[in-house]
This record gives structure tokens, C-alpha cells and sequence, in this order.
């Protein structure tokens, strides 16, 4: 996934409303509430000293060339001003380190709860949310907006609150010591400064556009060299070399364009800014000749007259970066407002002898004419009025072609989704009058496509049951057929797998997730065409660790391969959304014309 740069996330207007929707942020401080009240002041107190600043050095420098008092007089009352200075310097520098420390202190807090409540909300999330959003969009606002909000908090509310304060009392204190000089510099400096950051904004402009060029081109550079073998079979390196000098010849045009807005900017800077200040000192050299302004007062305005400068020119930034913040918040807050699964997340991965509150499940499941359209797609019906029962013990195949819904099913007894109409009933006890933890501890499925997290084989098949000791995880690695292959590993369950399991082959990722499925002990067992897509041998080993797996308890088995449910009690055949037959194995191989004779058959042409 691409990493999002801050300055690329969309602002939000500041608004009334926009404000009170990002001002939420703040019931995350908790406790810490204090502390922020406390950097407040702090914060303060470095803004005003800031200020004290420009009127100490204007005395000090003032006293270069006064005439009429003594050496003696002029040394006592540099010394009493430097002394000024020093504990000015002394406040400022304490001010400053407890304001830094207090906001990082409160910002970090604040946000450990933020990004806490956004996680825990996120994995309680229905699949049918996940279902119309992108993982990438997810991790954006885990990451990239928190991070945003970080150095919002962090930096920018302080430096924009400072800056703000700086020029008000800048401002101000140039007023007062000389109306004159307060409307010549503010006829000059704000004008100068924000057209300074006029073509700083269109330079970071230009300079985003050469670096998404160049991002291209390296695009191009991968997908070539990925699929290098597609290149040279279709004799293309003609066209891949034309396509990476077309983007070459963008980057060349863009980035001479960014060196002649730089040049101009610099031309600027050197000419308008500085001409500007230069007057600006002949203006105020002029008032000091014609006796309007006393050399301090003089100094004085020239230190003012920059900070104002430098806080007119930073504070532009910190908008925008406080801008990007409010709408960081209210995507974060968009995420924390969605409706989510009623979850018991301090019961989650418990095993049912440690929740004696719950019974367990008999396992029998029966679908009462049970249809079902996916969210996205509600004019689209996946299931028509299904019904079929599996009793406690059995095992239910469900076949058919690809597309048939035999997997929204498994999706349905999860309460992944609820049906459009009809019912689920399980232990004579409609589905959705069940908590979802309750009904999910006593499930398991294998799917055909096995996730493995990135840590040890201990880990993943510990996954099944939390609080597991490693005799039980590694009898449930025996009766999945696992033991073998996990031993022969120098580290043996302490392997890391890798990411996904890429260290693991197919075969032995499928029996990692029947070993974990061993370990949950589940009285519904949901296997998802878990073998069909292993060579032979895998097979063999995976359908051995199932049927031990499967003994005494209600499967219902997803098969692709039809010679692998051959002894199921009952097959149930699917297509389109229907059910087409139900019976055993030799019950509809003898239907002429049926559709599971037809699947047998060409499968076994096929072999």
C-alpha cells in the first residue's frame, strides 16, 4: 500500500460545524485534562515572553551611541537590562519545556484512547461494512489520520495559538510606540509575507507534481520488470521503452517548470522582501533624524517588525495543518459513529468450560426458506427460499457450480449477515436470538484459503482457544496430522510462519487451521472447500485430520471435490440460489438427469 503523505490529506472548511464535530476529540483526554489546562497557560506564558523580547534588545541596543549619560550609568543599565534578558531567557526556556512535555504527554494519551476506541470499534465492524470499504481506506484512518491529529496536537494548535498571539501583540505594542510605523509596516510586511507564501504553495505544487511523476515512472519500472517474461513474449520492449521515456520527457518538463517558480521566488525574496525591510529601516531612520522616535523604540520596531513577519509567514501552514486535523477528526469520528456487532470482548476466545453461563450446542441447524441479497447488491438474490436440516452429529455436503451461494451459507450460520426472509434455527432457537458470542464460540470453520497471522505456529493455533496450554496445542497439532511436519522444524511450534504463512506450503497451512479448529472444540464445524485446491498427497493428509475432526460433531462441508462427501448423510445440491436435490450420495447418482449425476460425471472425465 502506498504511504499517505500528510500534506496530501484532504482539508476540511473550519465551520461552526466542523469545529464542534472535531471539538469531540477532546472527551478522549480524560483524566489528563488537567494537564492540557496547565500547557495552556504555559503556552501563554512562552507567548508573552516572546513578546517582552523586542522591548529588552531595543533598550540594550538603544544605549549604543546615547549621549548625555556617563560610561558608568550606561554599564549599570546594560547590566540591569542583560540581567532582564537572562531571566526572560530563564522563563521562556522553562515555559517552553513544560508546554512541550505537557502537550506531548496529553496528545499521546489522548490519542493511545483514540486509536484504542477506533480498533476495538473497527473489529466489531459487520462484514457487510468491510464488504463496500477498502483495507487500504481502513488503515488510512488508523494511521495516517491519527498521525495527523498527533502533530496537530503536538505542534501546530500551540505554534498557530503563538504565532496568533505574537502578531495581535506585536502589532499592538508597534501601535503604541508609534501609529506611523504601525501603518507603514503593516501596509508592507503582511502583504510581502503572504504573497511569500503564495509561491511557496505553488512551488510545493509543482514539486508534488515532479514527485508523482517520478512515482509513476518507478511504477512503470516494476510492472516491467514483474512481468518481464509478458514483455519479451509479445516483443513489446519497443512500447515499454516509449512508455518510460514519455514519463522521463514529464519529469524533465515539470521539473523545469519547478526550477523557473523557484528562481522567481528567490528573485522575490531577494528584491520585494528585502527592498521592503530596507525602507521599512529608512522610514524609521528618517522618523529618528526628524526626532519622532527614540533609537530604543527604533530597535524595538525592527525586532517586532520581523516576528510579525516570521508569525505572518509560518501561520498560513499551521492552518492548513489544523484544517487537515478537523477533517483527520471527522473521518476518525465517521469510523466511531458506525453502527457495529454486539460483541462481548472480554469473553472473546474463551473456551465454553471457562463460561459456564453458556450451554453447548447440541449442533443441530435447520435454514427455513431462508433468502439473502448482499448489501451492495440488494436487487441481486444469492439464496431463493432455501430450507434444508442437520440434525446433531450429522454431516451436510453442500455442492454445486461456482456462484451457486454455497459459501454465503456458511457466511448466514456465522451471522456474518442476517437472511433478507426466512430463518435459521439452531437448537430449535432462531439464530438471531442468540448473542453473537455465544453462537460464534461454538463454530468453526476452515476455509479454502487459509490466513495465517505472521507469528509462531504456537500462536495460530492457539488462536482457537486464548487461554491454551502448549499440551493442548500440541495435541490438537497431533490429531490434525501437524505434529510431524511442526517437529521437524529447528524451532519447532515457535517457527514463525511469516507473513500470511508464505513459509508454510498449502497442505501444512490447511492442517495449522484444522488444528486450531481441534482446539476450539466447536459443536458446528463449517469446512469451506478446504481441500480443493492441494495436490494428492496434501489432500490425503488434510481429508485424514477432517474426518477425525469431523467425529461427533454437525459438519456441514462446502466440496468441490464430490469424491470427498461421498459418505455425508445427506447432500444438498445448489444452483443459483436454489436447492435443486437432497439425498445421500447413491440417492442422486441414480437420478438420470440430475445435476449432481452430471457434476460426478464430468469431474471423473476429467481425473
Amino acid at each position: 500500500m502506498a504511504r499517505i503523505k500528510k500534506e496530501d490529506l484532504p482539508k476540511a472548511k473550519l465551520n461552526k460545524e466542523s469545529l464542534r464535530r472535531a471539538i469531540r476529540i477532546f472527551k478522549f483526554i480524560g483524566p489528563h485534562k488537567w494537564k492540557f489546562i496547565v500547557g495552556m497557560i504555559f503556552l501563554v506564558g512562552t507567548g508573552s515572553t516572546g513578546l517582552i523580547f523586542p522591548k529588552l534588545m531595543g533598550d540594550m541596543m538603544g544605549l549604543i551611541g546615547r549621549t548625555g549619560t556617563s560610561n558608568e550609568e550606561l554599564l549599570a543599565i546594560a547590566n540591569k537590562v542583560g540581567f532582564n534578558l537572562l531571566i526572560l531567557f530563564a522563563f521562556q526556556a522553562v515555559f517552553s519545556f513544560f508546554r512541550v512535555v505537557l502537550f506531548v504527554n496529553v496528545t499521546e494519551n489522548m490519542l493511545a484512547s483514540l486509536r484504542q476506541a477506533t480498533y476495538n470499534r473497527l473489529i466489531r465492524m459487520p462484514m457487510s461494512f468491510f464488504s463496500s470499504r477498502q483495507v487500504s481506506e481502513l488503515n488510512s484512518r488508523v494511521s495516517a489520520d491519527i498521525s495527523q491529529i498527533q502533530d496537530t496536537f503536538t505542534t501546530s494548535i500551540a505554534e498557530f495559538i503563538r504565532q496568533s498571539m505574537i502578531i495581535v501583540g506585536g502589532i499592538g505594542i508597534i501601535c503604541f510606540t508609534s501609529w506611523r510605523l504601525a501603518l507603514m509596516m503593516l501596509a508592507i510586511i503582511p502583504v510581502l509575507a503572504l504573497l511569500a507564501v503564495f509561491f511557496g504553495r505553488k512551488i510545493r505544487k509543482i514539486s508534488k507534481g515532479v514527485q508523482d511523476s517520478v512515482a509513476d515512472s518507478n511504477i512503470i519500472v516494476g510492472e516491467t520488470l514483474q512481468g518481464i517474461a509478458n514483455v519479451k513474449s509479445f516483443t513489446n520492449e519497443k512500447h515499454e521503452n516509449e512508455r518510460y521515456s514519455n514519463m522521463t520527457k514529464e519529469i524533465v518538463k515539470q521539473a523545469i517548470k519547478g526550477g523557473l517558480a523557484r528562481g522567481s521566488f528567490f528573485s522575490f525574496i531577494i528584491f520585494c522582501l528585502g527592498g521592503g525591510i530596507v525602507y521599512l529601516i529608512y522610514y524609521v531612520v528618517k522618523m529618528k533624524v526628524e526626532g519622532l522616535i527614540q533609537p530604543e523604540a527604533m530597535v524595538s520596531f525592527l525586532f517586532y517588525t520581523v516576528m510579525v513577519a516570521a508569525s505572518i509567514g509560518g501561520l498560513p501552514e499551521q492552518y492548513a495543518s489544523i484544517q487537515r486535523a478537523v477533517g483527520a477528526t471527522e473521518r476518525v469520528f465517521d469510523l466511531l459513529d458506525e453502527p457495529i456487532e454486539d460483541i462481548d470482548l472480554a469473553a472473546a476466545g474463551r473456551d465454553l468450560k471457562s463460561r459456564p453461563t453458556i450451554k453447548r450446542f447440541d449442533g443441530e441447524v435447520a435454514f427455513e426458506n431462508v433468502s439473502f441479497a448482499y448489501p451492495s447488491r440488494k436487487d441481486f438474490p444469492v439464496l431463493k427460499n432455501i430450507s434444508f436440516k442437520a440434525n446433531k452429529g450429522e454431516t451436510i455436503a453442500i455442492v454445486g457450480p461456482s456462484g451457486a451461494g454455497k459459501s454465503t451459507i456458511t457466511a448466514l450460520i456465522l451471522r456474518f449477515y442476517d437472511p433478507s426472509s426466512g430463518k435459521i434455527i439452531i437448537d430449535g432457537k432462531n439464530a438471531q436470538d442468540y448473542s453473537l458470542s455465544e453462537l460464534r464460540s461454538q463454530m468453526a470453520i476452515v476455509p479454502q484459503d487459509v490466513l495465517l497471522f505472521g507469528g509462531t505456529i504456537k500462536e495460530n493455533i492457539g488462536y482457537g482457544k486464548s487461554n491454551a496450554t502448549l499440551e493442548e496445542i500440541r495435541d490438537a497439532a497431533r490429531k490434525a496430522n501437524a505434529l510431524d511436519f511442526i517437529e521437524s522444524f529447528p524451532d519447532k511450534f515457535e517457527t514463525k510462519v511469516g507473513e500470511r504463512g508464505v513459509q508454510l506450503s498449502g497442505g501444512q497451512r490447511q492442517r495449522i487451521a484444522i488444528a486450531r479448529a481441534v482446539l476450539k472444540d466447536p459443536s458446528i464445524l463449517l469446512l469451506d472447500e478446504a481441500t480443493s485446491s492441494l495436490d494428492s498427497e496434501s489432500e490425503r493428509m488434510v481429508q485424514e485430520a477432517l474426518d477425525k475432526l469431523m467425529q461427533g460433531r454437525t459438519s456441514l462441508v462446502i466440496a468441490h471435490r464430490l469424491s470427498t462427501i461421498r459418505k455425508a448423510n445427506k447432500i444438498i445440491v445448489i444452483d443459483k440460489g436454489e436447492v435443486k436435490e437432497s439425498g445421500t450420495h447413491e440417492e442422486l447418482i441414480a437420478i438420470t438427469d440430475g445435476l449432481y449425476r452430471s457434476l460426478s460425471k464430468l469431474q471423473f472425465e476429467l481425473n
